[in-house]
């Protein structure tokens, strides 16, 4: 009889045990996988969590906001205790963010604020202005603003509107640039300089050709085209798709900028046509949120080191700000090859 009564007291502990250590779950969104970007972000991120000892559910939402609250739904249904969410439009899920809240579910926005809500705990990203001074500080060193006497022509783009990074990408390049621009010293030909004139919906690598193309038709008296301020990769893509298209050669082409360091545009730097793009080692994000995550499950003080600056509308959201660097043909293989990002092989060219 003791023995039996010894052997139910193991069975409930064993059985309280594996309760215990039932692994947390951690809902993670991503807007889409047809950007590779997202897909490193998403991979990376779940690959971390699931190191750390964490259960993971990794959405994509093909860039489709209706489909993004529905697996924001379904993972509160499956249980999460924390979501990690890289918005579509960051002002579109107010409603499913509250039903978190009312799960006592945390809510950490990855790299695009959630906007209009108060139900958003956290914000990692990196330093979303920093990206767009970079690209700023390259485009003055290049030029040689400081001291040439100029006048260059330069053309801009600006990320996708409902984006919230994307303002501040192009605040961070334009605080820079304008005063050259008000000097004279820089002339954007097409005149078009308003975030909501240059700005490409969603990112697209074929609207942003089809905007310059469009603008090319400016250039056509022979008019030289010095730069191009892109704020990430894809739009950059199309940028360097346009001017191949329309005649352009290594031996004028213009200085464009870039984010992300995508395959197919360091290889466009490596073979002349993108002059840099903006490196946010994702694994640092990841492991960053990773952090992040495990305070917030264990009860602890959740790390952030800016209480100022992003104020999504309701509030201002503590944040945790990674510092990005850029790439160009003189640092891409200490930046993204000896790291491990990339293998030699996949930066290969023609």
């Amino acid at each position: 009889m003791k023995k039996l009564v010894a052997l139910l007291l193991v069975t409930v502990l064993l059985i309280g045990t594996g309760s215990a250590l039932a692994a947390s779950k951690v809902g993670v969104v991503m807007p889409t996988n047809s950007l590779q970007r997202w897909n490193q972000d998403g991979a990376n991120m779940k690959e971390q969590l699931e190191k750390a000892g964490y259960e993971v559910d990794l959405q994509y939402a093909n860039n489709d906001v209706a489909t993004q609250v529905s697996q924001i739904e379904n993972m509160i249904l499956g249980g999460v205790e924390v979501l990690v969410v890289a918005s579509i439009d960051g002002s579109a899920l107010g409603t499913v963010l509250a039903q978190a809240k009312e799960n006592d579910i945390k809510v950490i926005a990855y790299d695009r604020l959630l906007t209009d809500t108060p139900d958003v705990d956290y914000y990692a990203t990196f330093d979303n202005y920093k990206v767009g001074t970079i690209q700023g500080l390259f485009i003055e060193e290049k030029l040689d603003l400081k001291n040439a006497e100029g006048p260059f022509n330069f053309e801009l783009f600006a990320g996708s509107p409902d984006d919230n990074n994307a303002r501040y990408f192009h605040a961070g390049a334009w605080d820079i640039l304008k005063p050259y621009y008000e000097a004279g010293k820089i002339v954007v030909k097409s005149g078009q300089t308003e975030f909501e004139k240059i700005a490409i919906l969603g990112w697209g690598t074929k609207d942003a050709q089809a905007r310059m193309d469009n603008l090319l038709t400016g250039y056509a008296d022979g008019t030289k085209l010095d730069a191009v301020l892109s704020p990430n990769d894809s739009l950059a893509l199309g940028i360097t798709n346009s001017l191949i298209q329309a005649g352009y050669t290594l031996d004028n082409f213009p200085l464009i900028t870039g984010q992300d360091c995508d395959i197919a545009n360091t290889q466009n730097i490596i073979k002349g046509y993108q002059a840099m793009s903006v490196f946010k080692d994702t694994r640092t994000l990841a492991a960053q949120v990773v952090i992040m995550v495990d305070a917030i499950l264990k009860g602890e003080e959740v790390p952030v080191n800016d209480t100022e600056t992003y104020d999504n509308g309701i509030k201002v959201v503590p944040s945790f700000l990674c510092d990005p660097v850029f790439a160009d043909v003189s640092n891409y293989k200490e930046l993204l090859i000896d790291s491990g990002y990339y293998t030699e092989d996949q930066l290969k060219v023609d």
